[in-house]
């Protein structure tokens, strides 16, 4: 519920805010494979009830989503293999740097 509400609150996505979140809560338990196979958790199901309000209310461009599901499947296929492969000093670097650009963009410095 909190995710939910702060991704309302400032358009950022569920996948971003709950990164964060995870990290600061469990930073020692938290691999970074693992911080982002449980960031996917948690978002799918938030994505899932936001995309079925859309519906219910007819808000939705189809021929957009299925542009945006063959764009972003393969992307969360291919992200899922290279985490599971990539040594995680370089699964680290990389989410620090999408962190350090997502909390930017929180502040306003960043468009």
């Amino acid at each position: 519920m909190v995710l939910g509400f702060l991704v309302t609150l400032t358009s950022v996505g569920a996948g971003a805010v709950g990164a964060v979140l995870l990290a600061y809560l469990y930073p020692l338990r938290l691999t970074p494979s693992r911080l982002v196979a449980t960031d996917i958790v948690h978002a799918v199901p938030l994505a899932l009830f936001a995309g079925l309000g859309h519906v219910v209310v007819g808000h939705v461009d189809f021929e957009l989503l299925t542009w945006l599901l063959l764009g972003s499947v393969p992307g969360v296929w291919l992200g899922a293999k290279l985490s599971a492969r990539l040594p995680q000093h370089y699964l680290r670097v990389g989410l620090a740097l999408v962190l350090s650009v997502i909390g930017l963009k929180l502040t306003g410095l960043v468009v």
